[in-house]
């Protein structure tokens, strides 16, 4: 299974993306059904393209036609305006390339930063959105309140130097999980291309990473839940950045239980198999893929006629 790397001009500004060459899938239908769409969101100073492994073991296991983007300012995406970097319009222009490939509804696997852009892609497209795994997730604000010994030194003089110093730590700490794995070479292929233009173009990602500080999407978390979108967490049980606190705001928001996995932050990119793994062995992951299967139905159901009608008498009842 290979990913197909392109481009395309979204709102004046090249996007990088690339999408699954498995054309001939099914849908859970059966033949002649659609497959399902899915997107790959990507984390902070990363890009699609070092998801590209993980999404083809996706593609390959359940037939779903994948799409990894990079989002605006990373691994050579041109950046929104400074005044306009918000998750929202991050997460705009996710929509826009969603349209500009025709793909009407889509499954979401966010990590980190692309959990928050999961989750506002559902509260603003609701109808669009089958069900998000949500990984390692940074739309809680936990993640920021940092204890280390960094933390208890420097804070009382310097807290948000050290707050932010000890986040670059925990990131350093967390790295070497990523030279784990029986493919280290191709693990390495694969982050290099799009670390090395996230380097070249710091400048541009910086602001982003401003904004992620100061996010909280507890309130918009919450409402995903409440509309029925199925949400699957995912965590590293050495998750250094996103830690533990985190996976617990995350239940405490959603009253959902969280799957724990075995690696750091960015498990699933030396284990590009580690998710489909999960979401075909574990009873955790069967039930959210049967959960998202029911919402697909449904959500098809509303294209028929008959669908339609009936959701015109539920919005015309007094």
């Amino acid at each position: 299974m290979r990913m197909v790397p392109e481009r395309a001009v979204v709102d004046g500004r090249r996007v990088r993306f690339a999408v699954s060459d498995n054309e001939d899938a099914a849908g859970p239908e059966g033949p002649g059904s659609s497959p399902i769409w899915a997107v790959n969101v990507h984390g902070y100073f990363a890009g699609g393209g070092m998801y590209w492994r993980e999404s083809s073991h996706l593609a390959s296991t359940f037939g779903w036609r994948m799409v990894n983007p990079s989002l605006p300012g990373f691994a050579g995406s041109d950046p929104l305006p400074w005044e306009k970097v918000n998750i929202r319009e991050i997460t705009a222009q996710v929509a826009a390339l969603l349209d500009l490939l025709g793909v009407e509804r889509t499954l979401f696997l966010g990590h980190s930063m692309g959990g928050a852009v999961a989750v506002q892609f559902a509260v603003d497209h609701p109808e669009r959105t089958l069900g998000i795994v949500y990984r390692d997730g940074a739309a809680t604000p936990a993640w920021r309140d940092r204890h280390g010994p960094i933390v208890r030194l420097l804070g009382p003089m310097l807290p948000d130097v050290a707050s932010v110093t000890e986040l670059m730590a925990a990131a350093v700490l967390d790295s070497p999980d990523l030279l784990i794995g029986r493919r280290l070479s191709s693990t390495m292929r694969g982050l290099w291309p799009d670390a090395r233009r996230n380097i070249r173009a710091m400048g541009r990602t910086l602001p982003v990473g401003a904004m992620l500080m100061t996010i909280d999407m507890r309130d918009e978390l919450a409402q995903v839940v409440r509309a029925g979108v199925p949400v699957f967490g995912v965590w590293g049980c050495f998750d250094r950045i996103c830690t533990p606190a985190t996976a617990e705001e995350f239940t405490a928001v959603t009253g959902l239980d969280v799957q724990w996995v075995p690696g750091g932050h960015s498990w699933m990119l030396p284990r590009p198999q580690g998710q489909a793994d999960v979401l075909r062995y574990l009873a955790s992951g069967r039930r959210f893929l049967d959960d998202v299967a029911e919402r697909r139905r449904r959500l098809l159901a509303l294209d028929t006629p008959a669908g339609a009608r009936a959701t015109m008498r539920v919005l015309q009842a007094p």
